[in-house]
């Protein structure tokens, strides 16, 4: 198996910026979002058990699900999330292992915003955190989701705390600059991580 590398950090950090920068490296990215959105599409037996859990007005007119009316509803009710969570992580992690084990980059990046709140962690060797202060990735994801503050902070607070997961990182990319700072330290880790799988293969 080659060199598996977890990418991770709260909501608004800026992980997309750095494994959008690795993609375009030729790295195979396994995204645990695009992942989780890919098994509840419509056709797909997930989609099915939240529109008979929550009704039919949980789905879109055109039969996709509404992620943002879900997002309120587990957010503010945390047995609704377990719930769903008991639904969707086996199968979200199924998936992910299989989109690993196909990957045939240099290495393989493992992006996911809960890397280590639960066993995902186990499936990579080095974990990289992608770290900005809390006041500026409130500010980002507002302007990028257009949320609001208090929907935000519940966000933030369901994540691992910044100590905890700072606590937890092999590599840590300050992302409190510029896209370019973010670049050169993207580049550097890259260079890295090109280094650390042909010392292992």
């Amino acid at each position: 198996m080659a060199l598996i590398v977890g990418v991770t950090g709260g909501i608004g950090s800026g992980k997309s910026a750095l494994t959008r920068y690795l993609e375009a490296r030729g790295i195979t990215v396994v995204d645990a979002d695009v992942v989780a959105r890919e098994v509840v599409e419509p056709g797909q037996p997930a989609l099915a058990a939240i529109a008979e859990h929550f009704g039919q007005a949980i789905l879109q007119a055109d039969g996709t699900l509404d992620r943002a009316a879900l997002r309120q509803k587990v957010f503010a009710d945390p047995a609704q999330r377990r719930w769903l969570e008991e639904l969707t992580h086996p199968l979200i992690g199924a998936a992910i292992q299989a989109q690993l084990a196909a990957s045939r980059s240099a290495y393989t990046v493992l992006s996911s915003p809960l890397l280590l709140e639960g066993s995902q962690a186990l499936l990579t060797e080095l974990v990289v955190v992608v770290d900005v202060p809390p006041e500026l990735q409130l500010e980002r994801t507002m302007a990028r989701d257009n949320n609001d503050e208090a929907q935000v902070k519940r966000i933030m607070a369901a994540q691992l705390d910044r100590q905890a997961r700072l606590a937890k990182a092999d590599i840590v990319i300050d992302n409190s600059g510029t896209l370019e700072d973010l670049e050169q330290q993207a580049e550097a880790l890259h260079q890295r991580l090109l280094e650390k799988a042909k010392a292992e293969a």
